[in-house]
């Protein structure tokens, strides 16, 4: 009998597959979970501004259905967002809190569709992207920082790296039109000091 992971070829690339076994209220499901590129070389994307490979991560369902435990309706998940929403959470907080306290691993094949159409649609969602609005609030952090501490070097590299993001991810949003086309990252800083 078999007891740890499988591992077998597909396409040259390594891929492991993790069979995990959950009792909910004496019912057995069972989750499958592929884990791929992993062995000698990974195909994960290296990091920007960095020469190495990502390691860290979580690993999404691979199931495209709702989880077989989860008892909450689509109404429900719906109100449940909405009013995590209100407490002042991000879309990515509110799939964490999903996740960790009320067991639904994705909320998007329970609802038919993402986090943030649920938020759009209820007047909830932020004017900026959260990964934008992340990143600029990051840069005015090492700003103050650097103001007390001038003479910090690496943190002035730093500084310059996270608004060389903030630069490129303003470009791709103004592309796409999800913030308008004469919006300055000065302007912004400027705003919130």
């Amino acid at each position: 009998m078999h007891h740890g992971p499988s591992r077998f070829n597909a396409d040259s690339k390594a891929v492991i597959v993790v069979v995990i076994i959950i009792v909910v209220n004496g019912e057995v499901h069972r989750v499958e979970r592929l884990i791929k590129g992993l062995g000698s070389y990974s195909f994960k994307m290296a990091r920007i501004h960095v020469h190495t490979h990502g390691k860290s991560h979580s690993i999404r369902p691979t199931s495209k259905e709702p989880a077989p435990w989860i008892t909450h309706s689509r109404d429900q998940v719906s109100a449940l967002v909405v009013e995590l929403a209100k407490e002042g959470l991000s879309p990515s907080e509110i799939g964490l809190r999903l996740r960790d306290e009320h067991n639904i691993p994705l909320a998007k094949p329970v609802l038919g569709k993402s986090l943030t159409k649920v938020l759009i649609e209820n007047n909830m969602m932020s004017e900026m992207p959260e990964d934008l609005d992340k990143l600029v609030k990051k840069a005015l952090g090492l700003q103050k920082h650097l103001r007390v501490h001038n003479s910090d070097h690496r943190n002035v590299r730093s500084l310059e790296l996270v608004e060389s993001k903030i630069h490129r991810m303003s470009g791709y949003y103004k592309r796409e039109g999800k913030i308008p086309k004469n919006w300055k990252y000065a302007a912004v800083i400027a705003q919130l000091q």
